[in-house]
């Protein structure tokens, strides 16, 4: 009887021995549980200003870093000036308005483009008048009426005269003054500039009432659909630069990031030891100027990794982590922790290794507020008895 209940004993001892241990490997894996996670309520969320973020591949540590500025080829920039002197009497341009090719800019008004076509309907009078003269003497000549001095005479006078008519042709096609609408007698003290491409004001040096001479710019006009990046290079790094190559550039105090491929690289050493490399943007931008300076990254090498923003990566007790976003409910806003592993950091942003049963490219990362995230983290590792990954 007495070894009966000394193995009963024993049984009970084991089932309670086994029952704590299990008990304690569930508080173990509900513990693990909830340092893999954290939880804000929505006064906690609104208090962390919490932004998320895609993971990018970047290419990183194989660039070159360079400057320059946004430029324009030269037919996509033009000045705008009169081939005569004379008073502006209309323009309504002003900076930054855009404009046609072909779109009327400013009328002009003086008495010496009313001179021009007076002049011009005489001397072709005249040369019809010379040119009948010389066919006549011409003919003359042939059957041996006159001399040939007599000849040669009249054949100067018409191509003196042709001349003329010419060259006043060609000064009232650069005041555009329709040649045909001036034979038919329409004679007018106005000359209107237009413009030779499609562009945007970048300039206006000029007032109604105001006198112009030909040396004077009144607009420029300024077509960036052909906006193009050039970037200089130091000398060492030239042979690393190909044409196709990507670049990543952005503006001076704007954080936005645009792309650009490597069209032309420069033959020439200048005397500070660098080299203009020629760059045709991705995606054109009209809201951009040129004469803007920029900061950009040549991509040398085309292995792009997974990366973040700097701030994203949590760094404590010599480990790294990121949190992504987790569904929430009404009450708590849940946040998963991910163990990372850190590789190159260049501009801003640093490869990331994520655990291979973590799909980094569908998931929503926090890029703003992930150090309140850790110190939130912290806080419960210590509520839970000192806890740590």
């Amino acid at each position: 009887m007495k070894t009966i209940y000394n193995t009963l004993l024993a049984a009970c001892a084991l089932l309670l021995l086994y029952s704590c241990h299990s008990h304690k490997e569930e508080t173990s894996e509900k513990h693990q549980a909830e340092m893999n996670e954290v939880l804000l309520t929505p006064e906690q969320f609104k208090t962390v200003n919490i932004q998320y973020d895609r993971v990018k591949e970047r290419v990183l540590g194989l660039t070159i870093k360079a400057t320059g500025m946004l430029d324009v080829p030269p037919q996509n920039l033009v000045n705008i000036s009169s081939p005569f002197g004379g008073f502006v009497k209309k323009t309504e341009l002003l900076q930054g308005m855009k404009v046609k090719k072909g779109q009327a800019l400013a009328v002009l008004e003086h008495s010496d483009f009313v001179q021009f076509q007076q002049d011009y309907l005489d001397y072709k009078s005249q040369l019809d008048y010379l040119k009948l003269e010389y066919e006549r003497q011409k003919q003359l000549a042939e059957e041996n009426v006159n001399s040939k001095k007599v000849l040669q005479k009249a054949k100067s006078e018409y191509e003196s005269m042709n001349a003329k008519v010419m060259g006043l042709e060609a000064k009232l096609e650069m005041m555009n003054i329709n040649v045909k609408h001036l034979e038919q007698g329409k004679i007018s003290p106005l000359i209107t500039l237009y413009s030779p491409i499609n562009g945007y004001i970048t300039e206006v040096n000029t007032n109604i009432g105001a006198f112009v001479n030909p040396t004077d710019v009144l607009f420029k006009i300024i077509d960036t659909e052909h906006l193009h990046a050039e970037l200089t290079v130091f000398e060492k790094d030239v042979p690393k630069i190909k044409i196709g190559q990507n670049v990543k550039f952005h503006l001076v105090n704007e954080e936005k990031e645009r792309e650009a491929e490597v069209y032309l690289i420069g033959r020439e050493i200048s005397s500070d030891r660098t080299v203009r490399v020629h760059c045709h943007l991705q995606t054109e931008d009209r809201e951009l100027l040129p004469g803007t300076f920029i900061s950009a990254i040549i991509e040398t090498d085309t292995n792009r990794l997974p990366s973040l923003p700097d701030e994203a990566i949590t760094s404590i007790n010599g480990k790294n982590y990121v949190f992504a976003k987790k569904v929430s409910d009404s009450d708590e806003y849940h946040f998963e922790v991910i163990e990372v592993e850190k590789g190159e950091s260049e501009s801003g942003y640093t490869a990331v290794v994520f655990p291979e049963k973590f799909n980094w490219k569908s998931a929503e990362i926090v890029v703003s507020g992930a150090y309140d995230l850790l110190s939130k983290l912290h806080n419960t590792e210590e509520e839970g008895g000192g806890h740590g990954h």
